[in-house]
């Protein structure tokens, strides 16, 4: 007999069947859910491959030239700071500045009375000593030669007559006819005769080579001195005029007429303004590829174009200051539109090569070991990273010498940070930022 109490246990053991609502909400969420799984738009898709816009080109065969860009100082071809050699009162000035003036043009004088009293009187000191040179010469001297050489023949013509004396004697002794006293008398008159010819010779040797000598110049100097002194006069009379040594302007003019100018301190300044020198200081390594007649362009403040200008001079010597080389650039200014002190930038071609394949320098990266690479497309539209040696440079471009062929598509626009391999396409540089915007815009389409 079944129990109560049975059939609740009974009951517990067997499993709860699901309620009317429970399957309701059952059939709901399959209905929600299923649709769902069957929409395309929740299908999961591949992510495109990641395509870089560049610009490149290929190596352009043409000509190039390094350039270095110094800063320099416009200077004169020539300057002279004209100071007098006396200090005097200034008399008059014949120019002003910015006057043009030639060489050995008059520019100035100064007071020069007390110097050309001076001057007369040493005029006359030589006048007189020019004419007791005349004297010595032309009448003291002869006149004493003369004399000396009468006494020689005065001596020797006594000496002949006691040779002859003495020779008819010895005969007329010998025959008998007188007595040897009158011998032996014409025998010391022989004596007699042959010193004082002797005498008279020995005088005139003197008379011509050291008397006649020493007289004429004693008197020589005498008027050389007098000369001198004369001179030195008329040189200080000449130290009041100023004179111009150059071709020129005159920039500078630092007193008034009637002011005192000092001896050795600047009077006037004049400067040869046609041709200009732009001077710099160049390292030594750099000035080492230079040579002389390199062309040059001058940047000049306010002046829209640059100045053509050639190197005139490399100095021989480093600066012992600043241990760099002095460069001088030489500039036709005849119309004088440049001036003097001017700071100027200036570009020297140092080496040019006509027929060198280059590319941009933009498009060179540099390794960590120092070498040079650049990015070129390739077949396969992909970026890949080429080794290269460079040449010169110019600033824009970068001559290349090795590691590119003429057919080479060069990355010269975004290869910085490129990995090698990334696929490109070559297009104007703003073509990803007008394809951000459009993007965007498709995007939001899309929501």
């Amino acid at each position: 007999m079944t129990t109560d109490l049975d059939r609740k246990t009974t009951a517990n053991r067997q499993p709860s069947l699901p309620s009317a609502a429970s399957k309701a909400r059952c059939l709901l969420a399959a209905a929600i859910v299923l649709p769902m799984l069957l929409l395309p738009g929740c299908k999961k898709e591949a992510l495109p491959e990641t395509v870089v816009t560049v610009q490149a080109e290929h190596p352009e065969q043409g000509p190039i030239a390094e350039h270095i860009t110094v800063d320099a100082i416009l200077t004169p071809l020539a300057q002279a700071a004209i100071a007098p050699k006396i200090t005097a009162p200034v008399r008059k000035f014949y120019v002003q500045r910015g006057a043009k003036v030639r060489e050995g043009e008059l520019l100035a004088t100064l007071e020069n009375s007390d110097l050309a009293a001076a001057a007369l009187d040493n005029k006359g000191s030589y006048e007189a000593a020019q004419a007791a040179f005349a004297t010595a010469t032309r009448a003291q001297v002869p006149e004493d030669t003369q004399k000396a050489e009468l006494d020689v023949a005065q001596a020797k013509a006594n000496l002949d007559l006691n040779l002859g004396i003495v020779k008819s004697r010895k005969q007329l002794f010998a025959e008998g006819a007188i007595p040897g006293r009158d011998l032996d008398t014409a025998q010391a008159a022989l004596v007699q005769a042959q010193a004082a010819y002797d005498t008279a010779a020995k005088h005139l040797e003197s008379v011509r080579s050291v008397s006649r000598e020493a007289a004429l110049k004693s008197a020589q100097g005498q008027l050389t001195s007098a000369e001198g002194k004369m001179k030195g006069a008329s040189a200080q009379v000449s130290y009041s005029e100023i004179h111009s040594p150059i071709n020129g302007v005159v920039t500078d003019r630092s007193l008034f007429a009637g002011e005192t100018a000092a001896a050795g301190a600047p009077l006037l300044t004049v400067m040869d303004t046609s041709s200009l020198l732009a001077k710099a200081h160049i390292g030594q390594s750099v000035a080492q590829q230079m040579k002389l007649g390199d062309e040059a362009q001058v940047h000049v403040p306010g002046v829209a174009d640059p100045v053509t200008a050639k190197v005139s001079l490399i100095s021989p010597a480093l600066d012992p200051g600043s241990t760099t080389v002095e460069v001088w650039l030489k500039i036709d200014n005849k119309a004088a539109a440049l001036k003097v002190g001017t700071p100027v930038k200036a570009t020297i071609t140092v080496n040019t090569v006509a027929k060198a394949w280059k590319i941009p320098a933009t498009a060179l990266l540099a390794a960590q070991d120092g070498s040079k690479t650049v990015m070129v497309v390739g077949s396969d539209s992909a970026a890949h990273k080429k080794s290269v040696t460079v040449g010169i440079a110019d600033g824009d471009d970068v001559q290349i010498t090795g590691g590119l062929s003429p057919t080479d598509t060069v990355i010269t626009g975004g290869a910085y940070g490129l990995d090698d391999g990334t696929k490109v396409k070559v297009g104007p540089a703003e073509a990803d930022d007008e394809a951000k915007p459009k993007a965007g815009k498709d995007a939001g389409d899309k929501e």
